[in-house]
């Protein structure tokens, strides 16, 4: 939404479509208005910015990639994102349980209501380097934080389960209950009651045979345990043909653990590396203990400057109990941010520069440098090691190529790459890359005639074919002249010696 100026009336709001700001010469401020040639000004200048975009403190003194980054993130966010979380069903939804409204913040937050939708927590962030579990953009959490419900979070996966008959679609005889039977955890309807926790086996449900009288128990099936949340009936649409289906809705806990993503508002993302115990954490001469170490290695090449400002803002709002409005463009090289923001802290008795002493936790002694500490709004994303952990040893297999097949939630294997492989060839592991790319994956034992190399046994190749006599391998092209020997190969070369000899070409193998 602009403002037009066709006759330099500026208090009249006009919705600009896409496909027609094109044509349209739309100003920011009054001094690029140009006579005759403008046509609309924008309301505020930071209209200009998406609705992302405008969440982002200080974004004017930040790399420009790195606000791209951070709006992509803010969709990446454990939130609050809805305040009727019991009455809905989505299939999967993310939320955090202890959320607080950031103090510095842009005008945006409270124009479109974010503070009702708070997306993250006011972490206090010591930028220092710590025991070497914070290297390349890992960082060490607070394990008095943590266990003090820091970042705590839930994930609501809601499944419907029908009942009608998948044939005719219809309603079929049997209806949800439990007649009482190996005392399972079910009420008489035939599901558990709210607040269950379900671990893998456990009875979900249970569907009662009205013609026989018997029970079917349906188990939960799921990686990690689960509390049943709501169980909804569902029936039509005018609520007269009885209950076809069933809405469980699950809540899963997911408390911050080692591997976790967290991010602030500036696109600094990072994992969180160790649950440092707060006893060996550095402290202030205050005695405050940081939630978050940030490692210094991560301001140089970012440049992420507005995030030094919130650092120190963040800290003087909290001392004086005050927001800080944190709108890009409201401060400039007469009114600087950093004066602004330094002065507050100098009135509270702080550092102009944000640094304070400290102390190490494990030692007591003094740090011979100043540490940056302060205030940062930090956000907790919806990347989690529970969802992405993949491990096997053997499982399912490809049935053409007979290699491991992709898909954790199909027990697949991890990829190993181009890139991989190139960095065991550097290394020189050739018996790591034997085992992964061989071993771990297809390796077969094939007959080849040492005389004609011709693969022999069940395999045609080019007309030819082995036979097997008394455990005796023999090659029908050379007879009693041929030396069979077993070779270990790649289950995928015999695929392509049969698909090659399809085409009548021929593929032989010189042994030595």
């Amino acid at each position: 939404m602009v403002r037009s100026v066709k006759n330099i009336t500026f208090n009249v709001a006009e919705y600009i479509g896409t496909l027609e700001q094109v044509y349209l010469h739309v100003c920011i401020s009054d001094k690029e208005y140009v006579e005759g040639i403008t046509t609309h000004q924008e309301i505020k200048p930071t209209d200009m910015l998406s609705t992302l975009a405008q969440l982002t403190p200080f974004s004017e003194y930040n790399q420009s990639p790195r606000n791209v980054y951070q709006c992509q993130m803010g969709k990446q966010t454990m939130g609050v994102p809805s305040h009727t979380i019991p009455f809905r069903s989505d299939s999967k939804s993310y939320a955090i349980q202890t959320p607080q409204c950031p103090m510095v913040r842009p005008d945006f937050y409270k124009e479109y209501g974010f503070d009702d939708f708070p997306l993250g927590t006011n972490a206090i962030v010591a930028v220092i380097s710590y025991t070497g579990y914070d290297m390349e953009d890992a960082f060490i959490l607070n394990k008095g934080s943590y266990e003090r419900g820091f970042a705590h979070g839930s994930i609501y996966k809601s499944h419907v389960y029908n009942l009608a008959d998948k044939k005719s679609n219809k309603a079929c005889m049997e209806v949800f209950g439990y007649d009482g039977t190996d005392n399972l955890n079910l009420d008489s309807d035939g599901f558990p009651p709210v607040g269950t926790k379900l671990a893998d086996g456990d009875p979900l449900y249970s569907q009662l045979d009205i013609a026989t009288g018997k029970c079917k128990i349906t188990n939960y099936k799921g990686l990690e345990p689960a509390y049943i949340d709501s169980v909804k009936m569902l029936g039509n649409d005018l609520g007269t043909g009885g209950y076809s289906k069933v809405n469980i809705t699950l809540r899963s806990t997911r408390n911050p653990t080692i591997g976790d993503k967290f991010a602030s508002r500036h696109g600094q993302k990072g994992v969180c590396s160790q649950l440092w115990p707060v006893e060996n954490l550095p402290f202030t001469e205050g005695g405050m203990v940081p939630d978050i170490l940030f490692n210094p290695h991560g301001y140089p090449s970012r440049m992420t400057i507005g995030m030094m400002i919130e650092t120190m803002s963040g800290k003087a709002c909290a001392m004086h109990g005050l927001g800080q409005d944190a709108t890009p463009f409201k401060f400039s090289e007469e009114n600087r941010a950093d004066e602004h923001v330094g002065e507050a802290l100098r009135t509270a008795g702080y550092n102009y520069y944000g640094t304070e002493t400290m102390y190490s936790g494990q030692t007591g002694e003094e740090f011979e440098a100043q540490i940056f500490i302060g205030v940062v709004y930090y956000q907790r994303l919806r990347h989690m090691v529970s969802d992405k952990y993949q491990v096997r040893t053997t499982g399912p297999i490809d049935q053409l190529t007979h290699q491991p097949i992709k898909g954790r939630k199909r027990a697949g294997g991890v990829r190993f790459g181009e890139m991989e492989r190139d960095a065991l060839v550097s290394h020189g592991a050739a018996f790591v890359m034997n085992d992964r790319l061989l071993n771990c994956s297809d390796a077969c034992i094939t007959q080849i005639c040492k005389t004609c190399g011709k693969s022999v046994g069940v395999y045609l190749v080019s007309g030819s074919s082995g036979f097997k006599s008394k455990n005796i391998w023999k090659c029908k092209i050379c007879q009693d002249k041929s030396e069979v020997v077993p070779i270990q190969l790649p289950y995928v070369y015999n695929y392509l010696t049969a698909e090659l000899a399809a085409m009548n070409i021929s593929l032989s193998m010189k042994l030595t």
